[in-house]
């Protein structure tokens, strides 16, 4: 074998992972990463980026192909055996104890805990170095708890560096931070590969990887499709190999005079088993005709006030209104007789059951009904008439509707969620993060059904974690900090950075001109 340059930190050669049930995630993929520079691993949920990267961190074992780290074989069979290699990986959810100090996560499974003990301060002294070093300020006896998610994400790359890292692997890295901390981050990354580590940095987001990233590698299907030098490529290139077709970035959302009001939530109040509230008397409306979009980074009371808009959860005080009567309580049900639609979080846990088939779970809300059901029995020729019509209404690829949702790609799960509620034609729809996880195709799609909905007159409550989702689809922005509404602003005048600080915990209003009042911010 030709010794390899020593420019070049990894290689990856022929690499193929397939799971149980025949789900083949990465086919024959070869790629290198060099020294000092950031490179993008793109593609859509399912394209295989985060199991190429696992088998890289030896979470997966590969079933065939090689990785070699600075020109030579090397066998990762565990994380301890790829952070001995000088690899390290921040995953998307954070692997910190909430109650142990920065220091003692930094060392935690290091060796053992008591020998490092006798003489912490030398150990917070050597971690304060490293992120002085690479200009990640962090407080080593800082309490994890205590810590912004900004902060938190600091505390995983410094552990990694700390360990020896001089290869980074990044999964989805912005997924959970504000516009700021999302800034601050990629001047972190590029101080990073200034001082020679290699950063591999997986996304499925085109801006990002024009922002930060030196070369991109396309994925889809589990094959690497292309690679290319970002400087060389633009969003619309790059959003073609990802889906296979020309994406449209813009949205056509002509004015709609919002019309009655649909929604009221009143001083709604969630909390949990300790007492602690999760939502915080939160009140507002939602009209006909009209999206609300709730901004915030995730976990600050959006789950609590979906559920408890659509009868998932008992609020612990206030009240909901939905066409003028009072539905507090009410169950899922009977508020998706009253007319209210649905798109859950989670796709997989809460809006499909994955071992039943497409035609199953199109009639999840509707299978007590007549022609679904007849004298108690089922009618399996009328459920898949309808399926076969709901597939085709909203281009679902599959080749049948006997095949099980699970074996969809995220984009066609959601297109079978979003069809049945929409199919319904509900005066209020609830969508919660509708595209995670979705490519610039299936979100396209989405966003452009959505509209079509407020277009219809239907009242939209948007809740989700991307800023420019909630700037492009919503009427009315209202920012949710910590359980509390802390702000709200039009939509057509609304201003990343006082958006992003809002989420931030800062104390931003808006004047009547929706502009940021600057002795406020």
């Amino acid at each position: 074998m030709m010794s390899t340059p020593a420019r070049t930190r990894l290689q990856l050669i022929g690499i193929s992972k397939t799971f149980p049930g025949g789900v083949r995630a990465n086919n024959r993929v070869s790629l290198s990463v060099d020294r000092g520079e950031v490179y993008a691993l793109l593609g859509e949920n399912g394209a295989g980026k985060t199991t190429l990267m696992n088998v890289l961190y030896g979470l997966h074992p590969a079933d065939e192909g090689e990785i070699l780290l600075d020109g030579k074989p090397a066998n990762i069979h565990s994380a301890r055996e790829a952070i001995h290699r000088k690899v390290g990986m921040v995953h998307q959810h954070f692997m910190l104890v909430p109650t142990l100090t920065v220091a003692e996560n930094i060392i935690l499974g290091m060796r053992p805990l008591k020998a490092f003990l006798t003489d912490m301060k030398t150990v917070e002294r050597d971690i304060a170095s490293v992120g002085r070093r690479f200009g990640l300020g962090i407080n080593p006896s800082a309490i994890i708890s205590s810590l912004s998610v900004g902060e938190q994400q600091r505390v995983e790359i410094v552990k990694a560096l700390y360990r020896g890292a001089e290869l980074l692997i990044l999964d989805e890295p912005t997924a959970v931070l504000t516009p700021q901390e999302a800034t601050e981050l990629f001047a972190t990354l590029r101080g990073l590969v200034a001082e020679g580590l290699s950063i591999i940095f997986i996304t499925h987001k085109l801006n990002e990887v024009m922002a930060v990233a030196d070369r991109v590698a396309v994925m889809r299907d589990g094959r690497l499709i292309s690679t290319l030098m970002v400087k060389d490529t633009n969003q619309a290139e790059l959003a073609m190999m990802m889906v296979g077709r020309e994406v449209s970035f813009t949205l056509d959302k002509p004015p709609v005079e919002p019309g009655e009001l649909v929604l009221e939530a009143k001083a709604l109040t969630v909390g949990d088993r300790r007492g602690r509230a999760l939502l915080g008397g939160v009140s507002l409306l939602v009209r006909q005709g009209e999206i609300l979009g709730i901004a915030g980074v995730d976990g600050n009371g959006q789950r609590q006030l979906a559920e408890a808009v659509t009868g998932l959860r008992k609020p612990d005080s206030g009240r909901i209104l939905f066409d003028g009567h009072d539905v507090t309580g009410h169950s899922p049900r009977q508020l998706a007789l009253a007319g209210l639609g649905h798109i859950p979080e989670d796709r997989n846990t809460m809006g499909l059951v994955p071992d039943f088939s497409i035609a199953y779970n199109t009639i999840l809300q509707a299978f007590r009904e007549s022609p679904f059901t007849r004298r108690g029995l089922l009618q399996p020729r009328a459920i898949a008439s309808y399926a076969r019509r709901l597939v085709q209404t909203f281009d679902v690829r599959t080749p049948s509707v006997e095949v099980k949702a699970a074996h969809l790609s995220g984009g066609n799960q959601q297109k079978i969620i979003l069809g049945r509620e929409i199919d319904r034609q509900p005066k209020l729809l609830v969508a919660v993060q509708p595209t995670r996880g979705l490519d610039v195709g299936a979100t396209e799609y989405i966003h452009t059904q959505l509209l079509a909905q407020r277009q219809r007159g239907a009242a939209i409550l948007l809740i989700s974690t991307d800023l420019e989702e909630i700037m492009a689809l919503s009427d009315r922005i209202a920012v949710l900090y910590e359980g509390r509404i802390v702000g709200e602003v039009p939509g057509g005048r609304a201003n990343v950075q006082k958006i992003g600080q809002m989420m931030a915990g800062h104390d931003v209003r808006f004047n009547s001109e929706g502009q940021a009042d600057e002795g406020n911010s």
